[in-house]
């Protein structure tokens, strides 16, 4: 006996991340999806992805191999088949040749029966808890798909005990049934990008290092008009020493924070929208150009670009709400994300305050570096193996 772990054959949701599907930019769940497909094989799983196919756009498919269905059939398989009924993924792998599954890992709300356990990380239940944060169209209908969806996982995985609390409420999922695994950060972020490889980024792009920085979708609940109200508040000598740079694409209602944006623009304000970044590379160069990072928004289940900033050396200030400060742990300086008054007061500490500057970054380099994506991927397979086991 040499103590050797049986490797683990764990077919991985890529859906999130098909570059036909996602137009090359990767949300928080795409990051996920992609870091687990990373890092799973280190922590002893052999990884077969699958992506659920749009109608007739198989050949579109490029990160997973096609499931037997898409995931609308699946789902109206699920509703009108009989409980015994699953998505036979065994035969689609026997037929090739390869071995079955142990397991399957849904890792957003895509979920259906299959052959095999499935593990699902639900990363909020905003469509339930907030409706108003999110589109209305079809939304009764893909709640309670969701709903129904969440229940068919033989576990879930949380990325926030915040998290667990939504999941437990609005989806009545057993709370028994639930692991919490927070998410990881890239060693690559903790490694500072050559000068002259940034300064070229930021010369492309219009900026001066020292900038206060966001990062994330324009959507309601990252309330990105409260910040923009902060900046426009600081004194004319702070604003024109520190340009604010919000990187992140439109989403639902954003037309009038846009609108606002520009217009800000326009007045000479010292603003940029960078609305097409898709380059990783260049998304790290901008983090190391960062004066301060400042993440404002209402509802995470976890909030990504708070590590990412933490392990680029950049001081931090964010919302004092849902899953951030337990992700944060101290390490950013924390405000009301209903004060543009509070909002603003951060971001001139942050600016002026050498001392607090200094603490929070080394809070958040300490911070950033107990939580890796291998260390998150050692987890998962550990929570497969309790699966299984059970």
């Amino acid at each position: 006996m040499n103590g050797a772990v049986t490797p683990l054959r764990v077919g991985l949701s890529t859906t999130t991340i098909e570059p036909a599907l996602t137009g090359g930019r990767f949300d928080g769940i795409g990051v996920f999806t992609r870091a687990l497909l990373d890092h799973l094989p280190g922590a002893g799983v052999d990884v077969v992805p699958f992506s659920f196919a749009p109608p007739g756009g198989l050949q579109r498919l490029s990160a997973g191999r096609a499931l037997p269905l898409s995931f609308p059939v699946a789902t109206l398989g699920d509703m009108l088949l009989p409980s015994g009924a699953y998505l036979d993924v065994s035969r689609t792998l026997t037929s090739a040749g390869a071995a079955p599954l142990d397991l399957f890992h849904a890792t957003d709300y895509r979920i259906v029966r299959m052959d095999c356990p499935v593990v699902a990380t639900l990363h909020d239940a905003l469509p339930i808890s907030h409706p108003q944060w999110c589109n209305p169209k079809w939304r009764r209908l893909k709640n309670w798909l969701q709903i129904r969806a969440a229940r068919k996982a033989q576990h879930v995985i949380a990325s926030s005990h915040y998290s667990v609390r939504e999941l437990v409420e609005f989806f009545g999922i057993d709370e028994r049934k639930i692991s919490v695994l927070y998410h990881g950060v890239r060693a690559e972020w903790f490694d500072v990008p050559a000068p002259q490889a940034r300064d070229a980024t930021l010369a492309q792009y219009g900026l001066q290092a020292g900038y206060y920085l966001f990062v994330g979708t324009l959507q309601p609940r990252k309330n990105v008009e409260r910040l923009l109200d902060a900046y426009l508040s600081l004194p004319p000598v702070l604003r024109a020493a520190r340009q604010l740079v919000i990187v992140g694409a439109p989403g639902w209602r954003s037309a009038e924070l846009i609108q606002r944006l520009k217009a800000a623009r326009e007045r000479g304000e010292n603003v940029v929208w960078l609305d097409s970044l898709t380059d990783n590379h260049q998304l790290r160069h901008l983090y190391a150009g960062a004066g301060a990072f400042v993440f404002p928004s209402l509802h995470e289940g976890f909030g990504l670009p708070l590590l990412e900033a933490f392990a680029s050396g950049v001081p931090v200030a964010c919302a004092h709400a849902t899953s951030l400060p337990e992700v944060a742990q101290g390490a950013a300086l924390e405000f009301d994300p209903l004060s543009v008054g509070d909002i603003a007061a951060a971001m001139t500490t942050l600016a002026r305050d050498e001392g607090a500057r200094a603490r929070l970054i080394a809070g958040g380099r300490i911070r950033a570096l107990e939580m890796t994506w291998d260390e998150a991927a050692r987890r998962t397979a550990a929570v497969y193996r309790q699966v299984l086991a059970a």
